[in-house]
């Protein structure tokens, strides 16, 4: 079984690894179940760098496209985040700042990672959503995903959570070749200062203007919970193994974020790197070089991005770290979609992929085989890649602080008659309780706004109180022994044994490749 899934996941990270759903959750004003809102008032908040002024709605008070860091621009790109520089006078916070460099679509459209607008390298920024009159309120610090190559914090209205309490910070990171990248020239360049997992390095950067600055909002800096979803739930998990993270967050969720890694050094992402850019052909060999390129130019360099044992900021893989116990001991909620699937494209499969289903699949995945191996290949990919690292995570950490397990089987009611199952990012609206630009409220139906209304409450007390609580039904920390989860679907409530001999045969063929020993 381990060929097949290397070879799709490979595959699927390569071509970017958050689908098109991310697209639907993305930014604007309009919010579930809320009537059009007052004219916004003028807000304004002092932080560490200057006077912000932003603005206040029915619901909260925002401030947006807040620099955490100075631009990393010329001599800084490929350089740790630097601090941000500070501001004379009053600084215009009422409008989203641009996002990261990434590919964008020429017709002005969301990409697949949700963003459209401006984009630009003077990107380190974040928004905040903050409940009015808020005194040591809980904080989220929301991490986007996109592969690691889109989206940006923008796209995300936190003023649901604000409603309910809760300060949100949504943090835009460095993308793509940008943000992880990693080359000989620039190791040698960097003499002895962290270099490839830039993007990591951001959000350890913002989660430190956090603690510095958001008591400024009414937030509590020790009542920080990181939540990210796909590329941000993988980068929550890397936070969780990264030393110099620990003590800047007490809590954590990850949604869709995956969680058996296979180890790739600081050399072998060396090699990727200069492999990548002579097929984007790129010849430039040099740090001054490199550093003179286009931006334009790296957004077009093709690799598989994201988090990487370096050796100096993170020394192991996540799943390294889960399995020696050296990890960051928090609360965490943990879970996955039932249709992941919907990364592979909407099909069919080929050949190719089809042909490396092993033998033994298809006695284990009896009723999927049934199906044909179309079925059968995407069960295979949502257990390998989502469901099997979830439950493993949440067994993991389950001796120490408690876990919390979820599967998310939800289907919005206007989708039903074309969608099957739950797909990659499908969640989202439903944790913030948001439908964002693209979803005209008259299509969410009073179903939808249940399930939205349940789970972002589980969220927001989580926030609180370190206990999700929501609905009628308790839901118990995750115990491997008992090995029950929370369904969030048609009809949500508690599971036990949840897909069992599917999920240990995933285990049982991936664990032994993942460098653990």
């Amino acid at each position: 079984m381990t060929r097949f899934w290397i070879g799709l996941a490979s595959a699927l990270a390569a071509a970017g690894l958050a689908g098109a759903a991310h697209a639907q959750a993305s930014g604007g004003q309009a919010s579930a179940g809320q009537a059009p809102e007052a004219q916004p008032q003028t807000a304004r908040v002092k932080v560490e760098t200057g006077v912000l002024v932003g603005e206040e709605t029915d619901r909260a008070r925002v401030f947006r496209n807040i620099p955490y860091a100075a631009a990393p621009v010329g001599p800084l790109r490929w350089r740790p985040p630097q601090g941000a520089a500070p501001w004379k006078g009053e600084r215009d916070a009422a409008k989203a700042g641009p996002s990261c460099p990434q590919p964008m679509n020429a017709d002005g459209s969301p990409n697949t990672g949700g963003a459209n607008g401006p984009v630009s390298e003077d990107c380190l920024q974040l928004n905040v959503y903050a409940p009015k009159g808020a005194k040591a309120a809980p904080v989220m610090v929301w991490i986007h995903g996109g592969s690691h190559r889109t989206g940006a914090g923008w796209i995300y209205d936190g003023s649901n959570f604000a409603r309910d309490g809760v300060v949100v910070v949504a943090i835009n990171y460095r993308l793509g070749a940008l943000g992880w990248f990693a080359h000989p020239a620039l190791t040698a360049a960097a003499g002895g200062e962290p270099v490839g997992n830039y993007g990591l390095m951001d959000q350890v950067a913002a989660l430190k203007w956090v603690q510095r600055n958001i008591a400024k909002f009414g937030g509590d800096p020790k009542n920080v919970t990181v939540f990210g979803e796909s590329a941000g739930g993988m980068s929550t998990l890397a936070l969780l193994a990264t030393p110099s993270a620990r003590g800047l967050y007490q809590k954590a969720v990850v949604q869709s974020g995956l969680g058996w890694f296979e180890p790739k050094t600081l050399a072998d992402k060396e090699k990727e790197g200069a492999a990548a850019l002579a097929q984007a052909g790129v010849s430039a060999t040099t740090a001054e070089e490199l550093r003179a390129l286009p931006a334009e130019t790296l957004v077009a360099v093709n690799a598989q991005f994201g988090p990487f044992t370096d050796g100096r900021v993170m020394t192991q893989t996540a799943t390294q770290a889960l399995a020696r116990g050296d990890f960051a001991d928090v609360p965490l909620i943990i879970g996955w979609n039932s249709g992941e699937d919907s990364l592979m494209g909407p099909g069919p499969l080929g050949q190719a992929a089809l042909a490396q289903i092993p033998p033994m699949a298809r006695v284990i995945y009896t009723d999927e085989a049934a199906k044909g191996d179309e079925a059968l290949a995407r069960a295979l990919f949502t257990d390998r890649v989502f469901g099997g690292p979830a439950r493993w995570v949440a067994a993991k950490a389950a001796p120490g602080q408690p876990a919390w397990l979820y599967h998310f089987s939800y289907v919005a009611t206007r989708l039903r008659p074309a969608v099957p199952r739950a797909g990659h990012a499908m969640e989202i609206p439903y944790v913030w309780e948001y439908w964002g630009r693209r979803t005209p409220m008259s299509l969410v139906s009073d179903e939808d706004r249940a399930m939205a209304t349940l789970m972002h409450a589980c969220w927001v007390t989580f926030a609180k109180a370190g206990k999700p609580r929501c609905g009628a039904e308790d839901w118990p920390a995750y115990d491997p022994a008992a090995d029950v989860l929370m369904e969030f679907g048609l009809e949500s409530g508690l599971r036990a044994g949840f897909r069992k001999s599917r999920l240990d045969a995933v285990q049982a063929a991936t664990l032994p490749g993942l460098g653990l020993n």
